[in-house]
């Protein structure tokens, strides 16, 4: 009996252990996941707020640019973010989708600042846009996993900025487009051409000379990334074109 006793007594004193192990760990992982996050360089996000041909607007959920002075196009770009990168830091990259193809852009606000733990329908980004009849899906670094992971026909784009796919989509007939820099040292060329099998056939792959992870977004450096020498202005304008060009038939 007493032999017993201890038994049940190590077991319980092993069950708190554990279960305080497991509530240490997870308020560890709360509190990384809201701290370091990258914070949107002031002066790009300023510009789009002030450019009369965007309209500007954000909730708990998301932000959303839309064309202010042109007729919106019927394509819309859900858009989530790399982890731990504010979604206003790729105000300024997407904002050529808004003003050059008339495109509607919503960039997600993940939960915890990571986009893989965001479990939400695609419809809670889809409805801030009611008037969009179709809508590519896409992400940066981290994001872009997440955006693979919800692509599908009806979805009829996918948009990958410094990403690649986990997910296997070389069976689906989505219109896919991966973009990504030569000097990226995270989502490196070797790991996206790794990943070009999960991707449909006919998807376009671009390497921009010159860009490095950071050059989708206006966040500042990233620890391990690569040089860039390619300016934001012209990033921009290289996002819009490759998007307008690989989804000429959904625009």
């Amino acid at each position: 009996m007493p032999s017993r006793a201890r038994s049940r007594r190590w077991l319980r004193a092993a069950g708190i252990a554990l279960l305080l192990l497991i509530v240490l760990t997870l308020l560890g992982f709360l509190v990384w996941a809201r701290t370091g996050v990258m914070a949107a360089e002031p002066r790009p996000l300023q510009g789009v707020r002030s450019d009369p041909g965007i309209a500007f607007t954000e909730d708990d959920d998301a932000v959303a640019l839309r064309p202010a002075t042109t007729v919106a196009a019927s394509t819309g770009l859900v858009f989530y973010p790399g982890a731990k990168v504010e979604p206003e830091a790729y105000a300024a990259r997407l904002s050529g989708l808004v003003t050059q193809e008339g495109m509607t852009v919503v960039i997600v606000k993940p939960w915890l600042n990571l986009a893989l733990f965001d479990r939400r329908e695609l419809s809670t980004f889809t409805n801030l846009a009611p008037g969009v009849g179709t809508w590519i899906v896409g992400g940066h670094s981290m994001g872009g996993v997440r955006a693979c992971q919800i692509a599908d026909e009806e979805n009829r784009g996918l948009l990958l900025l410094a990403s690649y796919c986990a997910s296997n989509l070389s069976d689906t007939t989505v219109t896919a487009l991966s973009i990504n820099g030569r000097n990226d040292g995270l989502s490196t060329p070797e790991k996206v051409m790794r990943a070009r099998g999960n991707l449909p056939e006919d998807a376009e792959v671009v390497e921009v000379s010159g860009a490095n992870h950071a050059s989708f977004g206006d966040y500042g450096a990233q620890p391990g990334d690569g040089t860039a020498s390619v300016p934001d202005d012209e990033m921009t304008g290289l996002v819009a074109r490759e998007v307008s060009h690989a989804f000429a038939g959904i625009l």
